[in-house]
C-alpha cells in the first residue's frame, strides 16, 4: 500500500460550547462542498470529537491522483471556512488551524 492510500490525520480545536452546532452544520454539508471534496480525491473522511478537550480528530483517505493541495483555492472551501470560523480556532483567512498527527501504527488487515 502506498503512502497516498493510507489515512491522513490531523487535529483541530473547537471553541467551548459549540459542539452541537458544529455537528449540525456538518449534518447539512453543502452538496457543492461534498462534490469539491470528491473531485479533490478525498474519500472516507471522518471527524471525531474529544468532548473533554473539545479537540477534533480528522482522518481521511486520499486517492493516489488527488488534488487536495488545490482545495483551499476553491471558492466553496473558502465559503465553508468563513461559515465555520465562529466555531473553531482559525488562521486569519479563516482556514481551520490543523495540527498534523504522526502515524505510529497501521493495520491494513
Amino acid at each position: 500500500m502506498s503512502n497516498q492510500d493510507r489515512p491522513l490525520a490531523f487535529r483541530m480545536q473547537l471553541k467551548p460550547g459549540v459542539a452541537a452546532e458544529y455537528e449540525r452544520r456538518h449534518d447539512e454539508l453543502w452538496p457543492d462542498l461534498a462534490a469539491a471534496l470528491r473531485e479533490a480525491g478525498i474519500h472516507d473522511y471522518s471527524i471525531f470529537l474529544d468532548e473533554g478537550t473539545m479537540s477534533l480528530f480528522a482522518v481521511l483517505r486520499l486517492r493516489p491522483d488527488n488534488k487536495k493541495d488545490a482545495l483551499p483555492l476553491q471558492p466553496v472551501m473558502k465559503r465553508w471556512w468563513d461559515y465555520m470560523a465562529d466555531l473553531m480556532e482559525v488562521h486569519p483567512d479563516n482556514k481551520p488551524v490543523e495540527w498534523p498527527l504522526k502515524p505510529v501504527f497501521y493495520f491494513g488487515g
